[in-house]
């Protein structure tokens, strides 16, 4: 039987995309939880799994093999199983794409709209710019989904990736009636059982 994936987690948006997967793939796994509000992203033996300092970050004891950044780890663990990866190159390079898309743009801007949304000092033009920039990109969802079930065809690493950013975006200013095909891809990827065992068992 193999080793359970060592998975050091905490519940935000990054964090969910590796419970996810790895429910979606049943491979074993065991949580280590990285309280990041008490600074444990911090301590030595978190750092030499996770150089940058945040999570998520993984250990496969079984390849003896750390990864952290959260599409690395999606990378690997989807690498590992051989699924959710795309089925023929187009559909790959389509997946790389998206990931990507989420991981350099969709994620770190709304988590800068986030962050200075909850800011004890106002910066009206941070504020503007980043929500400016969580619509446009919001508008960039929507367009790729116009015609399609999910972002790069079959589901993916990709939808896996953008699923957990894009679930509250009532904190984002974006109605959800101006995005019809974001609204409807959100609900196919919410009632797949492995999101819904993800959510339950470590994003409460």
């Amino acid at each position: 039987m193999p080793q359970p994936i060592k998975v050091y987690f905490w519940p935000t948006p990054n964090g969910a995309k590796i419970a996810i997967l790895l429910e979606e793939l049943s491979l074993p796994y065991e949580v280590t939880p990285i309280d990041i509000g008490a600074g444990a992203q911090f301590e030595p033996g978190f750092l030499a799994v996770s150089p940058n300092n945040k999570i998520p970050a993984i250990h496969d004891p079984e390849a003896g093999v750390s990864v952290f950044e959260s599409g690395a780890i999606l990378n690997y663990l989807a690498g590992k199983a051989g699924r959710f990866l795309g089925d023929d190159a187009k559909s790959r390079i389509a997946v790389q794409e998206w990931l990507f898309w989420q991981v350099g743009g969709f994620g770190p801007m709304l988590g800068q709209l986030g962050h200075f949304k909850k800011a004890s000092e106002a910066i009206p033009y941070a504020i503007s710019r980043y929500s400016d920039e969580t619509r446009r990109l919001y508008g960039v969802l929507e367009k790729r989904l116009i015609g399609r079930d999910f972002v790069a065809g079959d589901y993916s690493i990709a939808d896996i990736a953008i699923y957990p950013w894009a679930k509250n975006w009532q904190r984002h200013d974006v109605d959800p009636k101006d995005h019809p095909n974001v609204a409807a891809w959100r609900d196919r990827v919410a009632t797949r059982p492995a999101v819904l065992a993800a959510y339950q068992r470590h994003m409460n």
